[in-house]
This record gives C-alpha cells, structure tokens and sequence, in this order.
C-alpha cells in the first residue's frame, strides 16, 4: 500500500497514526496551522505535549487554539476510521512520511495525510491532466492520445477520476503502461462517479488512489475545490482539455497558477462553447498544447524525463477508410470533431433518418464515432485528409 512505516499491519502502527487523526480533528486547526505545528514540532505527538508558551510562537495561533489542542478529546470518529483503515488494509501517508508528494509538501495547506489505496512514490514526476466531465469526441481522444504519449516518458498523470476528460486521462495513461494517480472528492469507500470501480481498482494496481477525506465521506459539492487543490499541488504542472468559462477545471489551473506550477491548455474549436475556458487561459499566458513534446520542452529544466514522446499532433489521425461503404463514408465526411445533433446530420446529408441512425450505430461500434447524451455525435478520430 502506501509506504511500509504507516501500511495498516497492526496495533503499532495505528498508535503512530492516531495523533494525525486527533490533530486534524482538533476545531479551529485546518490544513494551514496544521502543517505550521508540523514544521515547528516536527510531529503531531509533539505538538500535543507543548506547552501553551511554545505553541503560541507558531504564526496564526491563538490562546483559543492552544486550548482546544490542549483540552480536546479524541472523537468515537477517528476510533472508527482507524478501525475501517485496518480492516481494509489502506495506507496513510503523513507529511513526514517519505511517501508523501515532494510537492504537495510545499504548498502552504496541504493535507496532513492521504489515505492510499495502491502505492504513492514521493518523488515521481507527475503532471495534472483535467477538463470537462461533458466532453467532445475530441476532447476523449486528444485526451487519451495525449496521456497515453505524455505517460510513456516516465510522467505520472494525476487527475479526479470524474467523468469526461478526467476519465480519458486516466485511461490514456494506463493504455501505454504507465503510473497514474487519482484524488478523490470523496472518501475511498465512495467511489465517485460509480461506473468507474473496474478504473479505480486498475488504477491501484500500479499507481494510487487518494483522498485526504474521511473512508466514507460523500462526494459533496464543497469537497471538488479542496480536491483541486491537492492535484496541481502534488504536480509539476496542469494541462486543461476542454473547458468553459465556467469549469472547475479552471479552478485547479488558478491554483496551479497560484502555486507556481506550469499551466498548459489544449486548444479546441472557436465555435466550441466548451473551450471557451481553455481559449481564456492561453490568451492569459498558460503554454498551447499541440503536442506531446509542447508539455515535455516546457517541464524538461524540472525533471529528468526518459523516453521522448510520438511527434504528432494530439489531434491523430484515423483509421484507414477503404473497408467503409458509400453511406457509411458520406456520414463520416460530414461529421467534425464537435458534436452534432442527428436531425441536423439528417438535413446536411439528405439521408433518412432510420438508415442515418443505423449507419451510426455500425460506425459507433467500429470506434469511428462517438455519441453524447442528446443524441449528438461527433468523429472519435479525424480520418487522414486525403480519405475527407
């Protein structure tokens, strides 16, 4: 699981784990105070047997914070989280812990701890990969495409496991065989969104699942922003596919701003309301992505990365055409990387709409076109240009 120090295996290493748990429960002592006691006593144990006159001289703390550490009393809740940790053997990785994201370290609130299912490695290059959970054929195979090149020089894609492009982002990276981590808005016995179990255990297998919220806490609406948080924190980087002006994709690319990490963003269409965000963020300084190795030259003076990315545009081509028939190339020439409605597809073609809604479906399941709710379809892949 996490690192072997704070692996769940027994009563000894749940004493060690049980201070992080009271400290985070104590009222008043966020993320920001937490990790200033922790720079200064360098152990949550430490900090629960100063004295009143030490803990004042960390910045931020108040005679009203000195007493609640000193008074407060270990909730029934944190009994039953260490019981739930051990049961089901997860990992907690501390601040300091060596496990624990180098980076992540260094922001000024970051979580005290994660828990971990699956394997975290403090020192792994990692790079954020988010956007739209309502995307465009073209944002899933950019996205994919992207993740998958980016996965194969060694960098550890971390993303929410939500829909969409986060999803894309994950598979991508497992697709080449490489490492890739997930930061739930949940607990870990709450997997959200739940279509993606089989991905969340695929994920484990070689990279990690986290969350810094309690095992059984809900996906709520208030836990994404704090999410966001630690994913460009524990990054070298962000890159956003796909977003509006309105995204909480752009949430995580502010703070990533706000942290000193690199932004990227991968252009999409000028008609395409759902790049509206991305477009705002270059027009704002954050590096266009169109290929793999726009991100690599951009991190390069940060890591040491092997491999070198395919030189092609995240935008790939597609499948050689030749084996389609008439209808089914006519349909696909008419469709474009952003979604269409099919009675609109039905009036630019002048095809009836049964055949139309047959065609698409043998094109769909051939991997040629994808369809989104509301019966829009769009091309999964842009065939070659010779072929349109």
């Amino acid at each position: 699981m996490a690192g072997d120090a704070f692996k769940s295996d027994g009563s000894v290493v749940m004493d060690s784990i049980r201070p992080w748990l009271h400290l985070k429960s104590v009222p008043g002592i966020g993320n920001l105070l937490c990790k200033r006691l922790i720079d200064r006593f360098k152990s949550p144990q430490n900090v629960l047997q100063a004295s009143a006159q030490a803990l004042l001289q960390v910045d931020g703390l108040t005679e009203r914070h000195v007493a609640a550490i000193r008074h407060h009393k270990t909730p029934g809740s944190v009994e039953a989280e260490l019981d739930l940790i051990n049961e089901k053997n997860y990992g907690i990785v501390t601040l300091t812990d060596s496990n624990y994201p180098r980076l992540l370290r260094e922001i000024p609130d970051p979580p005290p701890f994660l828990n971990v299912y699956g394997r975290l490695d403090g020192d792994s290059a990692n790079l954020a990969v988010v956007g739209s959970r309502h995307p465009t054929g073209y944002g899933l195979t950019t996205t994919r495409s992207l993740c998958e090149s980016l996965s194969a020089c060694h960098l550890t894609i971390v993303s929410g496991m939500a829909r969409g492009i986060d999803t894309a982002a994950h598979q991508g990276a497992l697709a080449s065989g490489g490492r890739t981590i997930a930061v739930l808005g949940s607990g870990l016995e709450q997997i959200y969104p739940a279509e993606n179990r089989k991905l969340y255990h695929r994920i484990a297998e070689d990279g990690a699942v986290v969350s810094e919220f309690p095992l059984k806490a809900e996906p709520a609406a208030h836990h994404f922003p704090i999410r966001n948080r630690t994913i460009s924190g524990m990054s070298l980087g962000a890159v956003v596919v796909e977003a509006t002006k309105n995204s909480g994709s752009l949430i995580t690319a502010r703070l990533a701003a706000e942290q000193n990490r690199e932004v990227f963003a991968v252009p999409g269409s000028i008609q395409s309301f759902k790049s509206t965000g991305t477009h705002t963020l270059i027009k704002q300084g954050a590096k266009l992505v169109e290929h793999a190795q726009d991100v690599i030259e951009e991190l390069a003076p940060l890591i040491q990365v092997t491999g070198r990315p395919q030189n092609h545009p995240v935008e790939q081509t597609g499948p050689n055409l030749a084996l389609l028939s008439d209808e089914q190339r006519c349909v696909l020439k008419a469709l474009d990387p952003y979604p269409v409605h099919i009675d609109d597809l039905a009036r630019k073609i002048s095809m009836d709409p049964g055949r139309l809604s047959s065609t698409l479906l043998k094109l769909e399941l051939s991997g040629l076109v994808h369809q989104a709710p509301g019966k829009l379809f769009s091309v999964n892949q842009a065939p070659d240009a010779d072929e349109r």
